[in-house]
């Protein structure tokens, strides 16, 4: 049985651009899409007093219209829509352990908003068990493209390139696959980007040094990234080796991509909300869609 494309849903400008992205990646996949709302309330048999029925009528208002929305826009998507009466991060965590991957709805630069409060995302981000996916509310089919030769917006041309982070000493099989799958998907480019930090100082020892260290670090990138190109022969793969903060070179290195892949270390049992630092930041401050990929 295959496992859908899950989006989170609550009407607002972030969640509809993330249902959109998701009906995308659905066709893109060949994957069913489902839209998800989640609201707390009284079972349908808990009582017949008219004011209880206001949750319950807006939560399926707000997926009739979804619906009918990327019905237009997607009509081969295989659509499919649930109510759940439950907190929205709870909802959400067990609603993405059935699906391929989860979208969600982000406000840009600002942490999260639409259908969740930030505590209530970070928690979902950080207890899903599949791959999230976070999209911005200004996101549209032409941003996941390169513009045009006079360099306007097109939804014609080729696919912006797929970024992921990768650490060497800890590489991530499910972080990998998550982000060659996805460049072949869009054949797309893929930049695998490897972050270590030195300090760099002027003494020639220390130059020499850094040049060691950086000649390493990239022999052990390209170990990594060797048998996934074997596996992936269509996708055309550039490495980079950068000494610096993970969070800021990764924000610079997808200035202009269409999608980055982190991962975030599953801890068992683990309370709170917990994303890891590199993904936290990730989240919070880059522009394209931002999927969070868990790994052992």
């Amino acid at each position: 049985m295959l496992r859908p494309v899950v989006v989170g849903l609550d009407g607002s400008r972030e969640s509809l651009a993330a249902a959109d992205w998701a009906a995308r990646e659905a066709l893109r996949r060949g994957l069913p899409l489902r839209l998800v709302h989640a609201y707390e309330g009284l079972p349908p048999d808990a009582s017949d007093l008219p004011e209880l029925e206001a949750p319950r009528y807006w939560a399926g208002r707000i997926l009739r219209a979804a619906l009918d929305r990327l019905n237009e826009r997607y009509p081969q998507v295989d659509l499919s829509s649930e109510q759940i009466v439950r907190p929205a991060a709870e909802a959400l965590v067990r609603a993405g352990a059935q699906a391929e991957l989860l979208v969600l709805g982000s406000r840009a630069f600002s942490g999260f908003g639409g259908f969740m409060a930030g505590s209530v995302a970070l928690a979902t981000v950080a207890h899903v068990t599949r791959p999230v996916v976070l999209v911005r509310a200004d996101q549209a089919p032409e941003d996941e493209r390169i513009p045009d030769p006079a360099g306007r917006p097109s939804v014609r041309e080729p696919y912006r390139e797929v970024v992921v982070g990768v650490d060497t000493g800890h590489p991530s099989e499910e972080v990998l696959r998550f982000a060659f799958e996805s460049a072949a998907l869009r054949v797309a480019p893929l930049l695998v980007v490897h972050l270590w930090q030195q300090p760099r100082l002027s003494r020639p020892a220390d130059e020499e040094a850094n040049a060691a260290a950086q000649a390493v670090a990239e022999k052990e990138l390209a170990a990594v990234v060797r048998p996934w190109r074997e596996k992936f022969p269509t996708v055309g793969v550039r490495e980079l080796v950068e000494n610096g903060h993970p969070a800021q070179e990764l924000l610079h290195a997808t200035t202009d991509a269409g999608l980055l892949v982190v991962g975030r270390k599953a801890r068992a049992g683990r309370l709170g909300t917990h994303t890891g630092p590199v993904a936290h930041a990730v989240m919070h401050h880059v522009h394209c869609p931002v999927a969070i990929v868990p790994h052992t």
